[in-house]
Order: C-alpha cells, then structure tokens, then sequence
C-alpha cells in the first residue's frame, strides 16, 4: 500500500475487520488505486506475488512486476518472503532489497515494483513491529507525552465504528488530566510530526488519526 496515502474511515475499518479476525493478511492498492486485502487463509504453505493470472497478490497494473515476482512461504502464522532472483527488478521490505529470504514482522512495508503491500500479523508482540518504512521516522519523533495525546485522540476508533470521529481536545484533556491549550500544543506538534500541517483546519484531526494507525505509532492494542 502507497504509504504516501492515508487510508479513509472505511479503508481503516475493513483493516479492522481484518486484524479482529486474527489471520495475518496484505494489504494494498490495486489499479483502480482502490484498497485491497488478502488475509492469508489457514492451511495455506505458500503464496506468489506477480503479474500472472496465477499470482495470488496479483499486480497486474503495475509493469516492474514480473510475471511470477517473489513467493511468500507460510508456517502457521509465520509469512517469510522468498526472492531468489526470480524477479528483475526485486522486492524490498521497509527499503531494503531481500536476497533470498525475509521473515516478515507486523507492519513491515513489502515494495514490488512499485506497488507497496503492507503485512500485518494481528497479535505478534509489540516488540517485534515495524512501522511502514515511509511513515516510522516521523513517528519515532513522537515523545511519550505527546503518544499519550495521539492514543486518547484515537480512542473512538477502538471499535472500528463506520462513523467515529476523533476525540475533542475538550475530551483529551480530560482524560489525561491536561488542560485545553497544553492539548493543542501537543496537537500542533503532532500535525508537523506526521505530515499533516499543510490540510485544511477541517481535515487535519482525522488525517492525524488515519496517519498514527498506518504508521504504527498508534494500535488497536493501545486503543
């Protein structure tokens, strides 16, 4: 998935509905630039990733991809991606160029051609998570108080309800105790962090939601 576009309300809660049923899936954009998903069905030992009508993640659009590009091997829920020079142009994972084998960690950006997926394993411990290579630097730069206020804004989209919208600073502040202005100090940081500065003043607070969730710095654990 392009992680320069920030997945709407219902992109994100068809990725819920994903993560809840506890399957490691893929997420990504097809050539209608509409979202897909392929949750990796129990039993499966393999995947392929391709332009052939045969490929299970099939990037027909998308001319870097070859016809049988990389294969993704399946251990109960375990994905590892396997590229042993099949494909010319390669496939990277979080930016670098696997040769060989990759065993694949939640949230880890998988790039083929110029098609970005994102793989997600609903339950693999926090630790372990990587955030989409395109959106971790700005959310490593987030500090602990100000995580604290991007989770509370985040809070009513614990259930993934089609018509959430994000906490007030009002509501912030008072779950944790802070005043309005000390809010919207944090609120502004946040807006600059995570790239959504430039939005209309309208736009930015459900941008900021949809950018923390793909960027990692907020999930549905912390919710």
């Amino acid at each position: 998935m392009d992680g320069r576009r920030v997945a709407s309300a219902p992109e994100l809660k068809a990725q819920i509905e994903a993560e809840r049923a506890g399957r490691p899936f893929f997420v990504y954009r097809d050539g209608d630039d509409e979202q897909a998903i392929l949750t990796v069905e129990a039993g499966a030992s393999e995947l392929w990733v391709g332009r052939a009508e045969s490929a299970d993640v099939r990037l027909a659009w998308d001319e870097e991809v070859s016809a049988l590009h990389g294969q993704i091997e399946v251990v109960r829920d375990e994905c590892t991606l396997v590229d042993d020079g099949l494909s010319r142009n390669g496939s990277y994972v979080n930016g670098e160029r696997v040769h060989g084998r990759r065993h694949l960690r939640d949230g880890d950006a998988i790039r083929f051609g110029r098609t970005e997926v994102l793989y997600r394993r609903p339950g693999e411990d926090a630790p372990e998570a990587t955030a989409i290579a395109s959106e971790a630097p700005a959310a490593a730069t987030v500090s602990p108080a100000q995580r604290k206020v991007l989770v509370a804004l985040c809070r009513p989209y614990k259930d993934g309800g089609k018509f959430a919208t994000p906490a007030t600073n009002q509501e912030i502040g008072t779950e944790l105790h802070l005043s309005v202005d000390a809010v919207k100090t944090h609120m502004r940081a946040l807006f600059e962090k995570l790239g959504v500065g430039d939005l209309p003043q309208n736009q930015k607070r459900v941008a900021l939601v949809e950018r923390a969730l793909n960027a990692g710095a907020v999930t549905q654990r912390d919710l």
